[in-house]
């Protein structure tokens, strides 16, 4: 079910009740939030030091890796909304049995890779994912098959993914709760890098926490890095996005913006009588045809976002906004 309003500035809101039976709008505005978590937000300004900053990004993959060893393959839910909010999954093919070949960065576990695998036969996947341990575990799951998937473990901001697979080769990529994870001065730097292998004319399929989503207001003081981006207690970071960043982000590496909209949803704990609110981004960015004035579109060279600046001491560059995470992850 859906239903479609028109704000007081003109831009299209679109409702919907989902099948888990959250209520969900998609819109171009963020989140309007309570005074109470505006005022618990603007009072939240201490930030984790240089120190432990510079020691959390040394040691991200080490945490990730850590979290799956604790974790095991149990604490994502399988995602098999992934066709039903992104139609080119099925729609890019020019004929009905056409193979498709996508690209999964960041797969975890496999609980986007596995579910698009069993819907769709004429599906070939690569999927890479910084954990080695994540990897190793999507290679021994029972749906893993060297004839419909390559799975490789890699640095998405310094590995060169033509390593493992051709350029100009993929169909659409799949970039689900995975840039969050990344400092937001190295997010061009996977940008970059996938868009080597993209076929010019298609997609990347993005879906992240978006800004102000009910984790976001969950971190306690001491767990922010810098303005949007917190870390949990168990090392890893997340960063929550603005509409408007994650627009400048894609166009500055080159990308043709097609979708770019806040997806807020509304979870009910009936028992607990709790409301949630989730807030993510979801978004659809395509490559272009000719590559000409790729990355001039603003004409900078990255979109890091102006408050992430940084520091010469003692000739070495020091970040200033990292910092430490709570325990709080939901299931996205």
């Amino acid at each position: 079910m859906f239903q479609e309003k028109t704000s007081a500035n003109h831009l299209n809101v679109v409702t919907t009740s989902t099948e888990d039976g959250a209520f969900q709008k998609k819109a171009h505005s963020a989140r309007i939030l309570s005074p109470e978590e505006a005022e618990r937000l603007e009072n939240d300004r201490v930030l984790v030091s240089e120190f432990k900053q510079l020691k959390l990004e040394k040691e991200a993959q080490k945490n990730w890796d850590l979290f799956y060893k604790r974790n095991s393959t149990n604490f994502f839910k399988d995602r098999h909304w992934t066709t039903r909010e992104f139609q080119e999954l099925k729609a890019f093919r020019e004929f009905a049995d056409q193979k498709l070949t996508i690209l999964e960065a960041g797969c975890g576990v496999g609980n986007c890779l596995f579910p698009l695998l069993e819907d769709d036969l004429n599906i070939f996947a690569y999927a890479c994912d910084f954990s080695p341990r994540a990897v190793e575990y999507v290679k021994k799951n029972a749906l893993y098959s060297t004839e419909r998937c390559k799975v490789f473990q890699c640095d998405l901001t310094k590995d060169d993914l033509l390593e493992n697979i051709p350029a100009d080769s993929v169909d659409v990529v799949t970039l689900i709760f995975v840039l969050s994870a990344i400092h937001p001065e190295k997010m061009h730097l996977v940008l970059k890098n996938i868009y080597k292998v993209l076929k010019p004319g298609k997609c990347v399929l993005f879906r992240d926490y978006g800004l102000y989503d009910h984790a976001m207001l969950r971190f306690k003081s001491g767990s922010k890095l810098g303005e949007n981006f917190y870390v949990r207690q168990d090392g890893t970071r997340s960063y929550f996005f603005t509409e408007e960043f994650l627009s400048q982000l894609f166009k500055s590496e080159g990308y043709e913006q097609v979708v770019n909209e806040y997806v807020q949803r509304e979870t009910v704990n009936r028992k607990e009588d709790l409301r949630i609110p989730r807030v993510f981004l979801q978004s659809k960015f395509q490559k272009p045809f000719t590559s000409q004035g790729r990355g001039k579109n603003l004409g900078v060279k990255n979109a890091s976002p102006p408050h992430f600046k940084e520091k010469r001491k003692n000739r070495i560059k020091i970040h200033l906004h990292l910092g430490l995470i709570y325990p709080c992850f939901l299931h996205k």
